[in-house]
């Protein structure tokens, strides 16, 4: 197995735009505020688990129930859309009355682990090493671990100034992507 550090370092990159862990900061706060705490370890694990599954089975996954890629890449848009709408806008478009298992959802899937990622994670395929590919997840799951264990000093340290316009550059940024996901794979 040869490992390709920059191959290692594009991917890494790559995926920490399209996860955009430090853009969410301001919905895991809300997330951690209305479910009482954000089991970091678990969303992590489960996020990283979603991710390496799909990169095995995702394309044969899909195929078997008649999905194409930019179809799910499509699909994967519109949900970012709509996270970004809600942080630009302060919308709530994603409504769930149990908050027990927010670590799961809506945190480690569609937040983390979500339609984007996995359509990345499919894109990364045809041009990257597999083993890359699985180191760059890797390192991006321990960000992702750090970032969620420390919400609560980066709320701190942010402020709720800060955090709001956190959330709303950020949302602007992930609205852009949800604009070129679906331009790119609608032709338009």
């Amino acid at each position: 197995m040869f490992f390709n550090f920059k191959e290692i370092a594009s991917i890494t990159m790559i995926l920490f735009a399209i996860i955009d862990i430090l853009g969410s900061i301001p919905i895991i706060i809300d997330l951690r505020q209305k479910a009482g705490k954000i089991e970091s370890g678990k969303a992590s694990i489960v996020a990283m688990i979603l991710m390496i599954a799909f990169l095995f089975v995702g394309e044969s996954m899909l195929k078997l129930i008649g999905i194409d890629v930019a179809s799910f890449a499509i699909a994967g848009s519109l949900v970012i859309f709509f996270i970004a709408m809600e942080m630009v806008l302060g919308m709530t478009f994603f409504k769930d009355d149990s908050f027990e298992t927010a670590s799961i959802v809506p945190l480690a899937f569609p937040l983390i682990a979500g339609a984007g990622t996995m359509t990345t994670i499919l894109s990364l395929k045809s041009e990257y090493q597999t083993q890359n590919i699985i180191v760059g997840i890797l390192i991006n799951i321990g960000i992702i671990y750090l970032v969620l264990k420390n919400t609560y000093r980066l709320e701190k340290l942010l402020g709720r100034t800060g955090l709001a316009v956190l959330r709303k550059a950020f949302g602007v940024i992930l609205l852009a992507i949800a604009i070129k996901l679906f331009r790119s794979n609608t032709g338009l």
